[in-house]
């Protein structure tokens, strides 16, 4: 038996950790506490935690680390609960996008030596254990926030740890990381729910917007389905930098509206123009949030058996698709099938095929 892992909480993310943890270290001990006595039962099942916790309690002693993995506001709580089952080798860490309140918990508290926050940037507007996977935080930035009086040993070893996963750590002060997330991270789910509500509230009474949304404001609004619960704990703990960075945006809206209401054609052209040319900026071997996709549009003409036979072309030839789907709108001229690949390689080669028998083909 090799270490031993304790989790405080295992939803999306703990779970997603477990997961790794079992693949990469199977010899690990997994203990696992969750008020979600479903949720233990069906990692008990499929065997990624060892110990189904009731309570926490004695199972925790020993651990070399333990995951605070409960929405931001119960991590804090769990701090003292947990304080007894720290022992000089053991790094407390949490999953949380806030850090500031967590930190100064710690500090409060004395736990100083045993903690490093923690928090991999990988997710999905899905929650639960039951949409946790391994590969979740696989090539995804796990940023560190070690607490000022934590060993530099046990910062290389949580680095050394992370890199075993298969994420990609970066160390921040944790008041950096509160402000960065807090613009990259944050700001975009605010704005993602404001605008579905925005629609909601302004729709006509045929509900013409909510049935005429094409694919732009369903990218742009994606991240409204993720979990209420867990954005008002993220709201509430980071308020401080929310507020001051939803100040600056709503300046920023501000001036976008000015542009337009004296036809400020050059400048709203620039609005565009280099906002397109910073997101193209965006390496497409980024592990942030915005990752590039490898996607080939091909025209269909709407009849039985079209995608079967667009499928069987990239079958043949061992092409693996990611996703495959119709574009609902019209930006096209006719109905449009949307095929995602893995790789760039992959995507650049089917295009090739389905020219080679005549298909209409749009790379983006």
């Amino acid at each position: 038996m090799g270490q031993k892992i304790g989790f405080i909480g295992l939803g999306l993310i703990g779970g997603s950790i477990a997961r790794a943890i079992r693949q990469y270290f199977p010899d690990y001990e997994i203990v696992a506490f969750d008020k979600n006595k479903e949720t233990l039962a069906l990692a008990t099942q499929e065997s990624v935690i060892d110990v189904a916790a009731t309570t926490i309690d004695d199972n925790f002693h020993q651990c070399s680390y333990i995951f605070l993995c409960a929405p931001v506001s119960y991590n804090t709580a769990y701090l003292k609960q947990v304080a007894g089952y720290l022992h000089e080798d053991c790094i407390l860490t949490d999953v949380g996008s806030v850090k500031t309140n967590i930190h100064r918990e710690v500090e409060a508290l004395g736990l100083e030596p045993y903690f490093i926050g923690g928090h991999p940037m990988a997710g999905s507007e899905k929650s639960g254990y039951v949409n946790s996977k391994a590969m979740l935080i696989e090539n995804a930035y796990y940023v560190l926030t070690p607490a000022s009086r934590a060993a530099r040993e046990k910062v290389d070893r949580y680095v050394e740890f992370v890199e075993a996963l298969r994420a990609i750590p970066v160390l921040l002060n944790y008041r950096e990381h509160d402000y960065v997330t807090g613009t990259i991270s944050h700001l975009p789910h605010i704005i993602a729910a404001s605008l579905v509500n925005f629609v909601r509230d302004t729709d006509t009474k045929e509900e013409l917007m909510k049935n005429l949304a094409a694919g732009g404001f369903k990218d742009i609004t994606r991240i409204a389905s993720s979990s209420p619960t867990m954005w008002q704990h993220i709201c509430l703990k980071n308020k401080e930098y929310i507020s001051r960075i939803l100040g600056e945006y709503i300046q920023a809206l501000g001036k976008a509206k000015e542009m337009i209401d004296r036809e400020d054609e050059q400048g709203i052209y620039h609005l565009f123009d280099s906002s397109r040319n910073y997101r193209n900026s965006i390496p497409a071997s980024s592990a942030g949030p915005i990752k590039k996709a490898y996607e080939v549009y091909c025209d269909i003409i709407d009849e039985a058996g079209g995608i079967a036979a667009i499928a069987a072309i990239l079958a043949s030839n061992n092409l693996n698709l990611k996703n495959i789907g119709i574009v609902h709108n019209r930006e096209f001229e006719e109905g449009v099938l949307r095929i995602e690949f893995y790789d760039e390689a992959s995507s650049k080669r089917a295009a090739e095929l389905l020219q080679k028998f005549r298909y209409v083909v749009y790379e983006r």
